[in-house]
């Protein structure tokens, strides 16, 4: 399994907020694991962090913005595709205005200098989410969707459609791998029409807008007083504009560049999940707002599970196969509730049994309709624990763990012939004195079945 990471150091970037023209300073700096990305309002007396997470959203008008405890932070989205791309899962961001700088419209001088910074593996392993079945949100009024469907790695299809627009019109962009975002998408800037501008100044917005930050595209001729007028109220020089296209003093970096800036920005939206994906994305005419939404709705799902379910693949060889179980626990047939060990760290374990109609509890525990024990449960929970503990000892063969105490069980649904049953065991406090507490759980697919705390005592058995 892929480890936690963070920055080498940290950096810092000087910019103006594209909403609030204000000059923004902005540093990043390395976070310890299990941190995530959280972001310090540090002009504010009590200097508020806010993690950057999707239940923290609370507008999504030309960007993405997040707010705690009356402290807000807006446009972080091109800043959040960088790091997500990265793959950086611990970051804290220090910034002394409400909003993000711009920067040159993309995430371009945030990935520059991440590279300069360097990237360093931390202890913990990293936390997925793993895609297991098609997820669909969409909007039923815009047609806009977010589809994220079953894959061994993260890849991104975006796909936008201004029929209205002469100049922009259709457009598709995909993303395979996250080692091509520095030359594929980070440098691809967000775009504006000449027709909204005037819409988004009485929003108070775009303060800090002009041709070095942004795509210009001029798709309905209006006049050159109408121009002028909107570079007055930027402040900016007056241009002259005789034909429709692009307005920039750069021209564009790629043809599908306004494509690939909302790749970007949909990979920004995603990364407030808080963890990896591994999942195929399709948007379709993604935006801020759908980004949101499909995020809340995933991060929802993930906070009302009370443990993340493991992902298991039959086809990958297994850490313990039965046999070398055996060498570690004393238990045979038919008190063997353990078939493999798929996972195992210093602090958790993951466990298989597939349950079959030919076990011998089956012969007299509800014969015409078989159904497990949950007390066999707790005791599958218990060997699988039993792995995980005696896997801190050099020579677990020379040891037995006896449980002392088991509390908090709870049975959720019942376990049947065919079911393939996933245990799930974590420290809950280091091993001290040879004794361990921890945290069990059975799952059968994404369900959890059953749950139980247990209190366990290493003891050496044999001679060396």
């Amino acid at each position: 399994m892929a480890k936690q990471t963070t920055l080498k150091g940290k950096f810092s970037l000087q910019g103006k907020g594209l909403h609030t023209g204000l000059p923004v300073n902005i540093t990043f700096n390395p976070a310890p694991p299990n941190t995530g990305y959280v972001i310090k309002r540090t002009d504010l007396e009590n200097q508020t962090e806010i993690p950057a997470l999707a239940e923290y959203i609370t507008d999504t008008a030309r960007g993405t913005s997040l707010e705690k405890d009356g402290a807000k932070i807006s446009t972080i989205e091109h800043a959040m595709a960088a790091l997500y791309a990265a793959q950086i899962d611990n970051c804290l961001i220090e910034v002394d205005q409400p909003e993000f700088p711009i920067l040159d419209g993309s995430s371009k001088f945030y990935t520059q200098a991440i590279a300069e910074t360097g990237i360093e593996e931390q202890d913990e392993e990293r936390n997925y989410f793993i895609v297991k079945k098609r997820l669909e949100y969409k909007d039923e009024t815009t047609g806009a969707s977010i589809v994220i469907l079953p894959d061994d790695k993260f890849s991104v299809d975006a796909m936008i459609s201004y029929e209205g627009s002469q100049i922009l019109g259709n457009q598709f962009a995909s993303l395979g791998s996250l080692d091509k975002f520095p030359e594929e998408i980070s440098e691809c800037r967000t775009f504006v029409f000449v027709r909204e501008i005037e819409q988004l100044l009485k929003a108070n917005l775009i303060k800090g807008g002009d041709l070095d930050n942004a795509i210009v595209i001029y798709d309905q001729m209006t006049d050159q007083a109408n121009i002028d007028h909107l570079t007055d109220v930027l402040g900016k020089e007056h241009i002259k504009v005789e034909n429709l296209g692009y307005i920039n003093k750069e021209p564009l970096r790629f043809s599908n560049e306004c494509a690939r800036h909302k790749l970007l920005d949909v990979i920004g939206d995603l990364a407030l999940i808080g963890q990896q994906i591994k999942g195929h994305v399709i948007a379709t005419c993604p935006g801020h707002t759908i980004n949101s939404g499909f995020t809340k709705m995933v991060r929802k799902s993930l906070r009302h599970q009370e443990t993340s379910v493991p992902f298991y693949d039959p086809n990958e060889a297994p850490v313990f196969d039965i046999v070398q179980i055996r060498k570690m626990l004393p238990h045979r047939y038919p008190m063997q509730l353990v078939d493999k060990i798929i996972k195992v760290t210093d602090k958790e374990v993951v466990g298989i049994k597939n349950l079959t109609g030919n076990e011998e509890i089956f012969q007299g525990h509800f014969p015409e309709e078989p159904v497990m024990p949950g007390v066999l449960q707790v005791e599958a929970m218990a060997q699988t624990g039993g792995i995980l503990v005696l896997n801190t000892v050099p020579d677990p063969e020379n040891y037995s763990t006896y449980f002392m105490k088991i509390d908090n069980v709870k049975f959720r649904r019942k376990a049947v012939p065919g079911d393939t049953l996933i245990f799930k065991l974590k420290l809950m406090t280091p091993v001290r004195r040879g004794i361990a507490t921890m945290k069990g759980y059975t799952f059968v697919g994404d369900t959890m079945i059953s749950e139980a705390e247990f209190t366990a005592q290493i003891a050496k058995t044999k001679k060396d």
